[in-house]
């Protein structure tokens, strides 16, 4: 299976990498042979993917990864890069390539201490593959120190070093630094598309997958999620509800202490998976005992992992509420589709009662400044406002309509 079946709906994308990806092993073949490179060539040292979430920017860019460092003896007889069997595909796609770094981040950004590594890295030859390529998924999470460290390396590589960055758009990232990159936009593949995926690679039922694909809007990763996890499909019905509950101030509270309340249970629940086994290994790391004392020098380490773990809590519970807030919109969505006649399908069939009731209870004015009350909420939690006053502000401001 080439390594381009993972794009889902994304034929215009596949087909350009693809063919960077040709020119690329051309450029290796013919610096190998020391040969004169081609004349032309559709490949660059420095990518930038852009895209909504869920459109698979991350599985673009590991994909086009290991089209670079495919090894398929086919390719002296025509076969295209990126097969998808070799050793140099297998291993960039299950992320153990020597030659192929993916850095993705569980914090709120990536600091200048961590893009002088990758930076470092970059400078280096490739080990046994034929490019050195990193892969940063969260481009639009460095800091303006971290990208000025990056954008010396982008501008300035080393002769088989590839950048491949994605961020949710070209604004997220700093002008310097997309204006040395070749842009790639993917778009929100359709509903039926992710359906499709659900059931070829993931063996979910056919009508599972398609209210999956149908409730996320053609969000890969959380239809997936939607599909296969029970605790997020009640966690998605009980903001499906949230509408109902907000008739009175005192709902209004309680609602919102219970989305934080829900979100910060998730951050708990990942934390206690992750925290504990990387305390440990730390602490094995560091020479202490089993169940003893830890060394003298080492409590600023220990002290270090543990301001990233809070960190990281924090990114947790942000994200688990944001998408709550996603799906929150997409009920309003909904109501003011049938409000205004649209043909649009709903991605909420499952209470399309309720949001009957609600288009004709209440204005399209009425419904859009919801919309935009809720769009408020994410603005403020980006920027930090304390999570349950703009919550409780958010739910008010529902309730007036």
């Amino acid at each position: 299976m080439p390594v381009w079946d993972d794009l889902v709906g994304q034929e215009k994308v596949s087909a350009q990498l693809a063919a960077a990806a040709r020119d690329a092993d051309a450029l290796v073949t013919a610096a190998d042979a020391a040969a004169p490179p081609p004349e032309s060539s559709k490949m660059t040292h420095a990518w930038l993917f852009t895209g909504p979430p869920g459109s698979g920017r991350a599985e673009a860019a590991r994909a086009f990864a290991a089209a670079l460092q495919c090894v398929s003896p086919d390719r002296a007889l025509g076969g295209e890069p990126g097969c998808g069997f070799c050793d140099g595909c297998h291993t960039s796609l299950i992320g153990t390539h020597a030659d192929v770094e993916v850095v993705r981040t569980d914090l709120l950004s990536i600091g200048v201490k961590e893009t002088r590594e990758l930076v470092r890295r970059a400078q280096l030859s490739p080990a046994g593959g034929r490019w050195q390529v990193i892969v940063l998924e969260d481009a639009d999470r460095l800091t303006e120190g971290a990208g000025n460290v990056l954008l010396k390396a982008v501008e300035e590589p080393a002769p088989r070093t590839v950048w491949l960055l994605c961020a949710p758009s070209l604004e997220d990232v700093l002008p310097t630094i997309r204006s040395r990159c070749r842009h790639l936009t993917l778009r929100t593949p359709s509903v039926e598309a992710v359906a499709d995926m659900l059931v070829r690679r993931d063996g979910i039922e056919p009508d599972a997958a398609a209210a999956a694909a149908r409730a996320t809007q053609g969000h890969i990763g959380r239809a997936r999620q939607l599909a296969t996890d029970e605790r997020a499909r009640q966690r998605r019905a009980a903001v499906l509800k949230l509408p109902l509950r907000v008739e009175e101030i005192g709902g209004c509270l309680k609602a919102a202490q219970e989305l934080i309340d829900t979100a910060a249970e998730e951050a708990k629940q990942v934390a206690e998976d992750v925290d504990v086994k990387e305390t440990e290994d730390l602490k094995t790391a560091l020479g202490a005992a089993q169940g003893g004392r830890m060394p003298r020098g080492t409590a600023g380490v220990m002290k270090e992992l543990e301001d990233r773990q809070k960190r990281r809590r924090t990114r947790t519970q942000r994200d688990s509420l944001d998408l709550a807030l996603i799906d929150l919109t997409g009920v309003y969505r909904d109501v003011l589709a049938l409000q205004l006649g649209s043909r649009v399908p709903l991605a909420n069939t499952e209470v399309r009662d309720m949001l009957e009731r609600m288009a004709r209870g209440t204005s399209p004015e009425s419904t859009l400044r919801r919309i935009e009350a809720i769009s408020a909420c994410r603005t403020a939690l980006d920027r930090n406002v304390a999570p349950l006053l703009a919550v409780e502000a958010m739910t008010v401001a529902l309730r007036a309509g």
